[in-house]
């Protein structure tokens, strides 16, 4: 029988971007059906990518319209499927690489996660291809998956970047990026949007209990565990604004995050 670990493994090793969404796919449905045995096996350093889109610097990537005409669409969706491609390595790597010292629901968390991730990226790729582009046609970055290997030794501070900084900063921008596709007409891109930011409060909040489940286990105060945690792995700023209700619904009100904002120059 394959195990859990074989088959998030395969999905991080899998190339090919619609043939990565569709491995995590079904070792998500794998595991719900009781198809996958426990058991692991050693975790890549990187998963394989692509040969497009060229990745990018984040420094030299070319700035986004404002999804008012078809390129800036398609621009603003294909920068939005890359994270959702991260998204499903990292939580298939979070699975593959901390699961084994973990309880069985964080593993269903972030299995669960990695196939909604694979949902939201199919979405995009589709999106994409019906409004004239396709994923890997315009370069990307690649400080997504630099952030996660910083974080590759610990978990805590795993969970801190990574859901808790990368993805609560998609619920900040996220409400804008519908707006503008409404404002413009694009009323099917909104509504994919809309369904991967009602998806991502839900992961936002699997990063928060965890994040403090593991505070708990080591007799650590979670907010003072939070600001070290990004302070010492995180290279960017947490900056403002921030969509304080949708956070606090996730289970990130602002005494936590806010500590960790640099002071206005």
């Amino acid at each position: 029988m394959t195990t859990l670990g074989q088959a998030a493994v395969g999905v991080l090793l899998t190339g090919d971007a619609r043939a990565k969404a569709a491995a995590a796919l079904q070792a998500a449905a794998d595991w719900r059906a009781g198809k996958l045995a426990e058991g692991w096996v050693p975790v890549p350093d990187r998963p394989a990518r692509p040969l497009h889109p060229e990745l990018r610097d984040p420094s030299h990537m070319p700035k986004r319209g404002k999804a008012g005409n078809l390129a800036s669409r398609q621009a603003l969706l294909h920068a939005v499927a890359h994270i959702e491609l991260n998204a499903i390595d990292l939580a298939f790597d979070i699975v593959a690489r901390f699961g084994t010292a973990m309880p069985r629901a964080f593993v269903d968390d972030w299995v669960r996660i990695g196939g909604e991730e694979a949902e939201h990226f199919t979405l995009l790729a589709d999106r994409l291809e019906v409004i004239g582009s396709h994923y890997g046609a315009l370069p990307a970055h690649d400080g997504l998956w630099r952030s996660s290997m910083a974080t590759a030794h610990d978990l805590l501070a795993r969970l801190a970047v990574v859901p808790l900084v990368l993805e609560a900063r998609g619920l900040d921008v996220t409400p804008e990026m519908i707006a503008r596709l409404e404002r413009g007409g694009d009323h099917d891109s909104a509504a994919i949007l809309q369904r991967i930011y009602a998806d991502e409060i839900g992961h936002v909040a699997a990063g928060s209990k965890w994040f403090h489940f593991c505070c708990a286990e080591s007799n650590l105060a979670p907010q003072e565990t939070f600001k070290n945690a990004v302070s010492r792995h995180f290279s960017g700023a947490v900056k403002p604004p921030f969509n304080d209700s949708a956070r606090e619904q996730a289970g990130l009100p602002p005494g936590f995050y806010l500590p960790v904002v640099p002071p206005a120059a």
